[in-house]
């Protein structure tokens, strides 16, 4: 595996993986902030190239979906809760509820919040659209503020408000 630090308007991001495909996007802050692993190589400069180029666009506001190969490790369930995740819409928002729901699991609302609390590849994977029944933020691995950094850019971009 190899890694490398990216700037972001939420500060800097962790990319991990290897040459089948993105691993991890992890911001650095945060409950679910971690450092690369000693068993990790640093990246080349041409190493995430795409992954990079895609971030900047979706900052920029100029990309609403990205096209990556990913690799996220995880139980099959997660997996499952992870690909529900990228249909998501730009700019939307749901609940764990119709989260669970969508995926055949409609008591599963619990269970969905796990599965997204461990998304390895935050924003790609746009965990951050999922919010509570009421339409509160819930927890966010990178914190409360960047969970709704990116639902307010979204919005902005999307041309319609959330929440």
């Amino acid at each position: 595996m190899r890694y490398a630090h990216i700037d972001s308007p939420l500060g800097a991001l962790l990319l991990v993986g290897d040459e089948s495909g993105l691993a991890g996007l992890h911001l650095t802050t945060g409950r679910g902030a971690i450092t690369p692993s000693p068993a990790w190589e640093p990246a080349a400069t041409a190493d995430f190239a795409d992954a990079r180029a895609q971030l900047d666009e979706y900052f920029a506001g100029a990309r609403q979906r990205f096209e990556l190969a990913l690799r996220p490790a995880g139980t099959p369930y997660q997996l499952r809760v992870w690909a529900a995740l990228r249909d998501i819409p730009y700019g939307a928002t749901t609940s764990y509820g119709e989260l669970a729901a969508a995926i055949g699991s409609p008591a599963g609302a619990r269970a969905v919040g796990l599965a997204n609390g461990r998304n390895p590849i935050s924003i790609i994977v746009p965990c951050h659209r999922v919010v509570g029944a009421d339409g509160s933020l819930t927890g966010y691995g990178g914190g409360l503020p960047a969970k709704r950094w990116l639902l307010d850019h979204e919005a902005r971009h999307a041309g319609r408000a959330l929440l």
